[in-house]
């Protein structure tokens, strides 16, 4: 006697939706939507913001940014004589750890070391400050 196969399951669901199959092709995908530029064209933009804030009077270089106290009223007192109400601080590789304290609560002022320089916070303040440090980093930087 001839021996039957067992008979096919039958379902009114098709084998590629059973619940592991589903459960896979549901699963979120995480996606990066990030956009790179590449560094000649994020250089060229340094540059330009550079120029453009050159061009409109808006650059001021200091021999150094440094206070003997950490004292923020002083500081925002010796801005007040320079002028500046909204302005981005450059200084060279390390931020004196006195003057990064003494300017952090003063509104409408940004510190950055020379590395982090970039375009967004250069625009976005008025008045730009460099320290000679500063300068001489930028200048090695687009040589």
């Amino acid at each position: 006697m001839r021996r039957r196969a067992p008979a096919a399951r039958v379902t009114a669901r098709p084998a590629c939706l059973s619940s592991a199959a589903a459960a896979a092709r549901s699963a979120p995908l995480v996606r990066s939507h990030a956009i790179d530029l590449p560094k000649k064209v994020r250089a060229l933009a340094l540059k330009h913001a550079l120029s453009s804030k050159a061009k409109d009077g808006g650059i001021i270089v200091l021999e150094k940014a440094t206070v003997k106290d950490a004292k923020t009223k002083a500081l925002a007192k010796q801005f007040g004589k320079l002028g500046l109400e909204n302005a981005l601080i450059i200084d060279g590789a390390e931020i004196e750890a006195n003057f990064r304290a003494a300017a952090r609560n003063i509104p409408n002022i940004d510190v950055l070391p020379v590395q982090g320089i970039n375009v967004y916070d250069i625009l976005r303040r008025k008045t730009l400050v460099l320290t000679k440090a500063a300068l001489d980093a930028l200048e090695a930087r687009f040589k």
